[in-house]
């Protein structure tokens, strides 16, 4: 998959939150969605940005384009996270999660319900993905 490029716009995040919600959509059932008004093409046109970035992919089913996310919104989501841990953390999760706390933006039973998680995934079989790096300076 193509790396994401510049973070997203405004018409592009509204774009990508439909394709989220929705298994398979044409840029008109996009438009109509998006309930701005935009031309047809104007949406074909972020569509085809998404797709160079790596967050569509299509489909040609009886001659019409149907998009759907190339990867959910949760790991699109972690990837920019992590670009942010890496840029103003050092890579230290430890150092995000306790500022995400200190500006209570997380409370503890997040955090439980987080651990409960992490307990869960823990306890799936392992792929060749390897560990996400959690303390300043690690290196994989």
């Amino acid at each position: 998959m193509k790396a994401t490029k510049a973070e997203l716009g405004e018409l592009e995040r509204a774009v990508m939150n439909i394709v989220w919600a929705n298994s398979s959509l044409s840029a008109e059932a996009i438009r109509e969605k998006l309930d701005r008004g935009l031309k047809e093409t104007t949406v074909r046109t972020v569509l085809r940005r998404l797709e160079t970035k790596g967050l569509v992919s299509h489909k040609v089913e009886n001659r019409t384009f149907m998009y759907e996310a190339a990867e959910p919104r949760r790991k699109v989501a972690a990837r920019a996270i992590k670009r942010i841990v890496d840029w103003f953390c050092d890579g230290s999760v430890d150092e995000v999660l306790v500022g995400l706390v200190d500006a209570k933006m997380v409370d503890r039973a997040q955090v439980d319900r987080l651990l409960n998680a992490i307990e869960q995934a823990e306890k799936q079989p392992k792929d060749a993905s390897p560990p996400p790096r959690s303390r300043k300076g690690a290196r994989s």
